[in-house]
């Protein structure tokens, strides 16, 4: 069937057009003459059968028909751009992965690792950009995402990658001489609160069994990256997922206040929009990240 879509160099016309709020300008910029710029958006408007421009003695402006038409024209030819450049780069070898991932996550768990992904697989880059939320594919570069959840998205493929476990840490400093914290110690100190899990002390210590006053007191921090460096400075206990904090039990700037563990309802997924799911690059990514994922649960 034969898309319904202009031409692309209407389509240019139109988005240099638009980036200039000149058709003169964009006569310029593409080296083509100014009725030629006329000619290519009078039939991309009889195409849409709207105005794009509103025209006076002044010169022209988007109407706001075509600003809206105008922002999705040029997040398109930008993604075309890229993928052609991108092509003619790598003469059609590897590619690129643009993954959406939640920051504490890439920077303390994905990115240590990744530097093995690259030793594996030089012809595959991974750009890796901020989500905290879910989101929908299709307004979006991504090519996939990891993230923290009870199940994938709709119109998706989730990839289990590993539970989460959280655990109470804190500097060794705060509780020293002692190793651990017994029952009766816990009122004393202070508790580090994740302002986006705001039962998560009273349901960690219901699953010891215990009641604690003041379970939901303490200072709030948005990101577990925020927490962890709290913690880590002696401000208090930190309730941490344990695979956000790998390194600082390794190098003991955290130890661990309790020997309990508590498997929260979260696990981590890697999410693929169903339109990628037999991208090359991805395939190949998602196979090492589930590799990497079972070695961290045996390496503990």
């Amino acid at each position: 069937m034969r898309r319904k879509i202009p031409s692309t160099a209407a389509l240019s016309a139109f988005e240099t057009a638009a980036r200039h709020q000149s058709f003169t300008k964009a006569a310029d910029e593409l080296a083509v003459t100014q009725s030629a710029i006329c000619r290519q958006i009078a039939s991309l408007e009889d195409f849409l059968g709207l105005r794009l421009f509103r025209r006076d003695r002044r010169g022209v402006a988007l109407t706001e028909a075509g600003l809206a038409y105008s922002r999705k024209v040029t997040a398109l030819l930008d993604e075309a751009e890229r993928d052609t450049l991108e092509l003619m780069a790598r003469g059609g070898q590897g590619g690129t992965l643009e993954l959406a991932v939640v920051p504490t996550f890439a920077t303390k768990w994905l990115l240590p690792r990744l530097p093995g992904f690259v030793d594996e697989h030089p012809d595959i880059t991974i750009n890796l950009a901020s989500r905290t939320r879910p989101f929908l594919f299709a307004e979006t570069a991504f090519d996939a995402a990891i993230h923290p959840g009870v199940a994938p998205w709709p119109g998706t493929e989730g990839e289990w990658l590993m539970q989460e476990t959280l655990i109470a840490v804190c500097s060794p400093h705060l509780i020293a001489p002692r190793k651990k914290l017994a029952a009766a110690d816990w009122q004393r100190h202070t508790l580090l609160q994740q302002s986006t899990r705001p039962y998560a002390w009273r349901e960690w210590f219901a699953s010891r069994g215990m009641s604690v006053d003041g379970d939901m007191s303490g200072p709030r921090f948005e990101l577990f990256s925020m927490l962890t460096e709290a913690a880590v400075q002696g401000m208090g206990i930190a309730l941490i997922p344990r695979l956000l904090i790998e390194d600082e039990l390794r190098r003991g700037v955290l130890v661990q206040a309790a020997a309990h563990e508590m498997p929260s309802d979260r696990a981590y997924y890697l999410i693929v929009p169903e339109s990628k799911v037999h991208n090359s690059a991805l395939l190949v990514f998602r196979e090492w990240i589930a590799r990497q994922a079972a070695g961290s649960g045996k390496n503990r």
